[in-house]
């Protein structure tokens, strides 16, 4: 049976929005697109973003977040994540997360499922009551190359420990009709620290008991720590004819790749890492512009394009006014705050974000690349 959804009215949380997003046009100079996002931020042309429908717990520390995107959202392929942005106390926190919902689904809306972590605040905000259905969220467009290839292989073996098994079940789900029943012989060797805390063991189990697939799960309470090297070999004897989608904490990956080299079959593993890095909002900072030799400090009050062309670096710019969005670099990492809100936004290491340059101020340190 699956987990009951969060019962909490969106109503009254819409008419909060509403009106803290009226007061603050009062109080912030605003041009034309401002006002249409106003009354329909999920227009077509609007920044992309979406609306959380429902929270549903799937275990005691973890949670499907049901999101209808904006018009603007192009869609995605199973295993691939998205970055979604959340305000938390004036900051602008961005993470990535697994796509977990069936890509031929009709509804328009898509799932991500968090597993919080020990101080993680958007995790925490996610999963444990801060976030509410009728939030709104800041998205990315889905990206990543931990797919399938099409055709799928004809023997496919996935690794999971913890939430890592989130983007592989977005590939079950999409793609179970090509699994088992004579077509793709696959094998989900999936790792956590006991059955209850298995995130969507009774929906694995259940694509189990239909012949989608040979689920071994492994508890650690049960079973041990699992360790790769000595016990893959015993669970999934023909691993190296597979090819393998790996994914989970640090170590196992290591474990991962380290194995696969020495059987010699490197090429036939595919791996996800998570980034554990997080990024804090401060007052000011150093502004790095990739790809040339120039960094400089700045307040946290002067705009990065105007701390930019003091130092002589070729800005791109336009009306200097937030309006034309002829300013835009890409943020690789760190955290701008924007001058006109305050609002604080976090890119993590590897992020590629875009920001204005003419409205935004360094808030602790960013690299750009123009």
């Amino acid at each position: 049976m699956s987990a009951p959804v969060i019962s909490r009215s969106s109503a009254p949380s819409r008419a909060l929005e509403g009106l803290r997003a009226l007061a603050g046009a009062l109080a912030t100079p605003l041009v034309p697109a401002d006002y249409l996002d106003l009354f329909d931020p999920l227009r077509a042309g609007a920044d992309l973003r979406g609306r959380i429908v429902a929270i549903t717990p799937e275990t005691a520390d973890a949670a499907t977040i049901t999101i209808r995107p904006g018009k603007a959202w192009r869609g995605h392929q199973p295993g691939q994540y998205l970055r979604l942005g959340v305000d938390i106390d004036g900051v602008r926190q961005w993470r990535a997360y697994s796509l977990t919902h069936d890509v031929f689904a009709t509804d328009g809306l898509i799932t991500i499922t968090v597993k919080a972590i020990d101080e993680g605040r958007v995790s925490n905000h996610l999963v444990h009551g801060g976030a509410r259905p009728g939030d709104l969220v800041q998205l990315a467009q889905a990206a990543g190359d931990f797919v399938l290839p099409t055709p799928a292989p004809a023997r496919v073996l996935f690794v999971t420990a913890g939430s890592g098994v989130t983007p592989v079940m977005g590939m079950l789900r999409s793609l179970r009709g090509e699994f088992g029943h004579g077509g793709c012989d696959v094998v989900h060797l999936h790792i956590s620290p006991s059955g209850p805390a298995a995130i969507f063991g009774p929906e694995l189990r259940s694509y189990a008991a239909h012949g989608y697939l040979r689920l071994v799960e492994h508890h650690d309470d049960e079973h041990g720590i699992l360790d790769l090297p000595r016990d893959l070999d015993t669970l999934v004897p023909d691993w190296r004819e597979r090819q393998a989608w790996v994914c989970g904490p640090t170590g196992l990956l290591d474990a991962a790749e380290a194995l696969w080299a020495a059987a010699g079959v490197g090429t036939a593993l595919h791996v996800e890492r998570f980034r554990p890095t997080v990024i804090e909002g401060g007052e000011g900072g150093e502004i790095t512009f990739l790809h040339t030799d120039l960094s400089v400090d700045a307040d946290g009050t002067t705009p990065i394009l105007d701390a930019g062309e003091e130092a002589g670096v070729l800005m791109p710019s336009g009306c200097r006014m937030g309006i034309c969005m002829g300013c835009v670099v890409t943020m690789r990492q760190g955290a701008v705050r924007d001058l006109r809100t305050g609002v604080v936004t976090v890119a993590e290491p590897g992020d590629e974000l875009p920001i204005q340059t003419c409205i935004n101020a360094v808030a602790g340190s960013c690299d750009l690349e123009l």
